[in-house]
């Protein structure tokens, strides 16, 4: 099988050969033609001017005979077969003034009397500034003999022609190889990266050498690598982070079992609350899992349905109205009077807030105050969890709705998965919004969501 390389060139050759050749045929066609035609002028005016020169010398036509007539003729409008032949060589007519034919070496037309539009197109013959007749010569396409002036100027042409040819054609190898080899090699080594990730070796790279489309495609690839290497890196990372959190729970409940099978353990309501918990830990585990796989997939159930922002705020602060008092933290609401309503799963959002306000609460300290807000933009609608807490680190702000990721590693997990703000920023995303955050440490955190808003009916 041909390479690309090969295929290439062999194309550059032809499309070169066939360039050249026609170009050569055209250039001789065209040559021959323009030369001929030049001659033809040439020998024209110069019959005309001998034939002028005659009527001066004579005071008329009077006498003209075919001998004096081609002695007046250039050579290659004399006759091939001799000055006895008239119709030899070039057609030509020599009409007089009151455009009668005087001479024709087509003998049938001498006696004839021309129209005007026939002498319109002939040479007008003058002397003294009157015309004293025409004469109309029919060029005829020569054949240039080799070695006269005109043949060997014509092969000179054809010579120099060819050689362009053969150089173009020459030319066009060299530089359809060298570009067939300039592409190539991309695709050589994209070809190689590409049998390298198949093989399971991602974030391979390869070298942009150009802007073209072949340097966009390269541009792609190495893009592809880096986000296949990063996916492959955060899903062993989650795999890590799934079998130490379930490793937890199952490490307690083993223990325990162990103990209450051997007797060392009495069963009692305490051993079995905390056999409870943790099994109720590894079902919220299993959960919430289960919910990012079907977000992951697009196949997170949504049961949307109509509702104001702000019943949707005081549903859910009256949820955490128990827990706002349990963590001495004001929880209250500011919203926009008079705000569209958005079209949402209600369980699902109030889902989301929920652990936003959670998470607000065990970062504000007592006296602290969570707010829940709500305001509209063109046709956007933002729903708002903001808190006095501590705030979030700069370092930690890009990677808050990763899976499994938790910013302060020095406090204990409390039976927190790492997956409470990766369901946030799913759930949202399900109902074509977003979630953003903004945070200065000591200055607390304000999470905002964006929603569709529909016409207020």
């Amino acid at each position: 099988m041909r390479s690309l390389a090969v295929k290439l060139t062999l194309a550059f050759l032809l499309v070169g050969l066939t360039g050249s050749i026609l170009v050569t045929v055209i250039i001789q066609t065209q040559t021959r033609t323009a030369f001929n035609n030049f001659i033809v002028n040439q020998e024209q005016q110069t019959l005309a001017d001998n034939l002028e020169a005659y009527y001066q010398a004579n005071g008329s036509w009077a006498g003209v005979s075919n001998d004096i007539l081609y002695a007046q003729m250039p050579l290659p409008l004399q006759p091939t077969g001799g000055h006895g032949d008239p119709r030899g060589g070039s057609p030509f007519t020599l009409v007089g003034p009151d455009r009668v034919v005087i001479f024709s070496n087509q003998p049938d037309e001498i006696g004839q009397t021309l129209s005007k539009s026939t002498v319109s197109h002939a040479i007008n013959l003058q002397w003294d500034n009157q015309t004293i007749g025409w004469l109309i010569l029919t060029p005829i396409q020569r054949s240039f003999t080799p070695n006269t002036p005109e043949g060997n100027f014509l092969r000179n042409v054809n010579t120099a022609t060819l050689l362009s040819a053969s150089v173009a054609v020459l030319l066009a190898v060299c530089l359809g190889g060298l570009l067939a080899f300039t592409m190539t090699r991309s695709l050589r080594e994209l070809t190689e990266a590409t049998i390298e990730i198949a093989k399971g070796r991602f974030g391979k790279q390869v070298t942009v050498r150009s802007k073209d489309e072949i340097g966009k495609l390269a541009e792609s690839f190495n893009q592809m690598s880096l986000d296949l290497d990063q996916a492959t890196q955060a899903r062993r990372q989650m795999t890590a982070d799934i079998a130490h959190d379930l490793r937890s729970p199952l490490s307690v409940i083993t223990g325990y079992a162990e103990a209450l099978s051997d007797n060392k353990l009495p069963g009692t309501p305490e051993v079995y609350d905390i056999l409870l918990q943790e099994t109720k830990h590894l079902d919220r585990l299993v959960d919430d899992l289960r919910l990012l796989s079907l977000a992951d997939t697009g196949e997170l159930p949504l049961t949307e349905q109509t509702i104001y922002p702000q019943a949707l705020l005081e549903r859910v602060a009256a949820r955490h109205a128990v827990a706002s008092e349990q963590y001495k933290v004001e929880l209250k609401i500011e919203a926009e009077d008079n705000l569209p309503l958005i079209k949402v799963d209600v369980e699902r959002m109030s889902q989301v807030l929920d652990n936003l306000i959670l998470n607000a609460f065990r970062y504000t300290p007592e006296g602290g105050c969570v707010i829940l807000g709500a305001s509209c933009t063109g046709d956007s609608v933002f729903l708002r969890v903001k808190d006095t807490g501590r705030g979030i680190a700069a370092e930690d702000l890009s990677h808050i709705f990763d899976r499994f990721y938790r910013g302060d590693k020095s406090r204990p997990h409390n039976g927190e998965s790492g997956l409470g703000l990766a369901i946030v920023k799913s759930i949202v995303e399900a109902h074509g919004g977003n979630i953003s955050v903004i945070s200065s440490p000591g200055q607390g955190a304000e999470f905002t969501i964006t929603l569709k808003s529909l016409i207020d009916i």
